[in-house]
């Protein structure tokens, strides 16, 4: 092993090996691993002690938040909203603590009760609850005697003059279209609808939108007008719920007049399609009707 060969590279020089470089090779090797292996467990150690040292905050962290907690007390949730109805007025508990609202009056009698109940100190009106049993119930009546009051009604046509209502004209259409509505109906002939369907956003949500079904759009102007005038009303159900709600006229009025204004309007609407009938004057409680009464 110890022995020396040699390499004729030429003529000339000869070229000696030896093998003893190969072991200092080795030992560079193993001296390098030998290194390797301490830079290893260094940072291994290195590694351990941040471990360590995060280990060590976040139980300090959580001593500390411990502590906070431990301080204040727990953040209250706010509380909700109460669903409960806001107290009645001392009248209003006043005229009612002999009302049984369990109990359902024959008619006439109800409407004679509703009159006791009413502490407004303007003349009132009787007005009926109408409980059904579907939604889409609409429809128009003519109640056989009108309260008296005066509609103001707006009238889109070719007259120049028409009693009991104002005539209405672009003008009119561009004060609607700004949100000014003074008046209580429209009716119009067939020719203004196109005008009419501008302002439709704004007449719409208010019920105000002519429409043939309840007699608003008409060739007849003045008969509409007429009949609005003397009585003719339109009833329908609330958009989300099955009930209407409509004024029956004034308690001034006989109870004869008024029981037959209810009357009509629930034959109008079809008995069977009638749950439950509530009338109230316009400052009071409700009285229930007893259906099998009328």
């Amino acid at each position: 092993m110890g022995k020396t060969k040699t390499k004729i590279i030429d003529d000339s020089k000869p070229q000696v090996e030896d093998k003893k470089p190969s072991k200092i090779k080795g030992a560079k090797s193993s001296t390098a691993k030998a290194i390797s292996e301490v830079e290893l467990k260094s940072e291994v150690n290195e590694s351990n002690e941040k471990l360590g040292a995060k280990q060590t905050h976040s139980e300090s962290a959580g001593d500390a938040s411990g502590a906070l907690h431990t301080d204040e007390p727990p953040s209250q949730k706010k509380p909700k909203k109460s669903s409960k109805t806001k107290p009645r007025s001392k009248k209003y508990q006043q005229v009612s603590k002999d009302l049984d609202k369990s109990k359902s009056y024959p008619l006439s009698e109800a409407i004679d009760l509703v009159k006791t109940l009413n502490y407004a100190k303007f003349n009132s009106t009787l007005e009926a609850h109408i409980n059904t049993t579907t939604r889409g119930v609409r429809g128009l009546v003519s109640l056989p005697f009108a309260s008296g009051k005066k509609l103001t009604i707006l009238a889109f046509g070719q007259e120049k003059e028409l009693e009991g209502a104002i005539l209405g004209n672009d003008e009119t259409i561009e004060q609607i279209s700004k949100g000014k509505i003074n008046f209580d109906l429209i009716v119009t002939t067939p020719q203004w609808m196109p005008k009419l369907a501008c302002v439709a956003k704004v007449l719409g949500p208010k019920g105000l939108m002519p429409n043939p079904k309840n007699g608003t759009i008409t060739d007849d102007l003045k008969k509409a007008v007429e009949s609005f005038q003397g009585g003719k009303t339109e009833f329908k159900t609330e958009p989300k719920a099955e009930i209407i709600h409509l004024g029956l006229g004034k308690l001034d009025q006989p109870s004869e007049q008024l029981s037959a204004n209810v009357k009509t309007l629930l034959q109008t609407i079809g008995k069977t399609r009638v749950k439950k009938v509530s009338l109230a004057p316009t400052m009071g409680p409700s009285v229930r009707v007893d259906l099998s009464s009328l």
